[in-house]
């Protein structure tokens, strides 16, 4: 019996599987067992194509390909390349203990990628020192952005039989690729960002309150409502978050690439951030994720280390947003399904929209607002205290006035960005401040004694909640941050309070 490496998916981790392969005297068959997908049942013929077409015998054998653990349901095209090697070279003293084997095969023998493939090999990284793999070659630049592997590659099943077959296996190596994005050095560590501003702040004119929260916003990763009459400029903001972004870890951006592989979108490791921007009429599943059997990702979950960004937030339906309160609290989500049970994490900055009223002209100065005291208050009914309690800033914008003149650009704000991170992470912060944790809290948001009053009397008055309390001294402190100051003072608790939902 010989035996090759590969791995198939459950959810985004990878499940280790020995692809195992015995020729045996009886009629010629083939057979894989396994828990094997269709697509996985498929590659019979597609490794009988393949194995003709370059003037290979297929054995007169029993043969039956077995992918251990056997109670694993098993995934994807990747597994072609395994299973033709093990037929191919069935009579052949060849080992191949060392490597992970991932690769479609076409009909002819070409070796193709597939979207597992990517996560595939990044999660083993994870748990697999000096992890060796051979994948397709059209897709070795992608892969080689793992770092702490080896990676190999070949065009075709003739170039793989050669590859097992030769001593001198450096010539078939791929190197360590570099991220195509700027860096920024913080002591020993380094991190990646993109500094191409499609859209701009430049365009974005008045809005001064408006845009000084979103700065707050984007520096401590806190979330964040606009709430304005139709045109004021709200998801014109909102859209131009991404471009100023704190820098990301090569972790972030290779697990950005991951999950834009599993839905289908080539990855481009630019320092980009995702920015997801659902629909008001979502299913609960589509934004959760879901699935009557095996758990799949939503989009809260391809939001990570990202924005989430909801347009029109008294639209959507109350189940998806009091369904939200967990994973703005706990930064991640436990999706639970027959056979799997799958977290995800959430740390993304949550970005919402709405108008004011359901006509949209209640803080209008010129136009008449349409609407009675109780359409108003279903419309904001919508908006539970326990939600609301989950968000950091509220901003009330004005009306767009013909004088309005554009007063920052992003490249500036970005600069702004970058030195309160920069700041944060010196701090030791493993987190930045809108996702600290409770305990961090006593430990990076410090009041002095007259701070400490100032938060109690607004303890009293506004009579907020213990959440709302360390909503507070967060932004208060990526207030103070942005002023590179040490401790937060007293104008920055103000600050903070003025976000507070009145």
């Amino acid at each position: 019996m010989k035996t090759i490496n590969s791995a198939t998916l459950e959810s985004l981790d990878a499940i280790c599987v020995d692809v195992e392969a015995t020729f045996t005297k009886g009629l010629p068959s083939f057979s894989i067992v396994g828990l094997a997908s269709s697509s996985i049942q498929e590659s019979k013929d597609r490794v009988k194509s393949a194995l003709l077409t370059n003037d290979f015998k297929f054995p007169p054998k029993k043969i039956t390909i077995n992918l251990s653990p056997s109670d694993i349901n098993k995934n994807g095209t990747h597994f072609d390349l395994s299973i033709a090697l093990l037929i191919a070279m069935y009579d052949t003293k060849v080992k191949f203990d060392d490597f992970y084997i991932f690769a479609e095969l076409a009909l002819d023998g070409t070796l193709k990628d597939n979207s597992s493939i990517f996560p595939l090999v990044l999660s083993l990284a994870k748990k697999i020192k000096n992890l060796n793999v051979l994948v397709p070659k059209s897709i070795e630049d992608k892969i080689a952005m793992i770092p702490n592997i080896n990676v190999y590659s070949v065009k075709n099943l003739n170039d793989a039989i050669m590859f097992f077959n030769t001593k001198d296996k450096e010539s078939y190596r791929v190197s360590q690729a570099q991220m195509p994005c700027d860096t920024m050095h913080i002591d020993d560590k380094v991190y990646y960002y993109n500094k191409k501003y499609e859209l701009d702040f430049r365009d974005v004119k008045g809005q001064i309150i408006a845009k000084r929260a979103a700065l707050i916003a984007v520096c401590g990763n806190h979330n964040i409502i606009f709430e304005g009459s139709p045109g004021c400029g709200k998801s014109m903001i909102i859209k131009r978050l991404k471009y100023i972004m704190p820098p990301q870890t090569v972790d972030q951006i290779l697990e950005k690439a991951k999950l834009d592989s599993l839905n289908l979108i080539e990855p481009n490791f630019d320092g980009s951030i995702v920015f997801r921007s659902p629909h008001h009429t979502s299913t609960k599943a589509s934004i959760f994720g879901g699935g009557t059997i095996n758990s799949k990702i939503g989009e809260i979950a391809l939001s990570n280390n990202g924005i989430l960004f909801f347009d029109e937030l008294p639209h959507f339906s109350k189940a998806i947003l009091e369904a939200m309160r967990e994973p703005l609290e706990d930064y991640k989500i436990l999706i639970s399904r027959v056979n799997s049970k799958v977290n995800y994490e959430t740390k993304f900055l949550f970005s919402c929209a709405m108008n004011p009223c359901p006509c949209g002209n209640l803080l209008s100065k010129s136009k008449e607002c349409r609407c009675n005291d109780v359409e108003i208050s279903r419309y904001k009914g919508k908006l539970s205290d326990p939600f609301c309690d989950r968000i950091d800033l509220f901003v009330t914008m004005n009306e767009v006035n013909y004088e309005d003149k554009a007063d920052i650009d992003s490249k500036k704000m970005h600069k702004m960005v970058q030195d309160a991170f920069r700041l944060q992470v010196k701090r030791g912060q493993s987190d930045l401040n809108g996702k600290l944790k409770d305990e961090d809290i006593n430990k990076y948001c410090l009041l002095d004694a007259q701070s400490e009053n100032i938060l109690n009397m607004a303890t009293q008055n506004y009579s907020l909640s213990f959440r709302s309390i360390n909503k507070v001294l967060k932004v208060a402190r990526t207030i103070a941050d942005l002023q590179a100051s040490e401790n937060i003072k007293k104008e920055h608790l103000f600050e903070a309070l003025s976000f507070r939902k009145r």
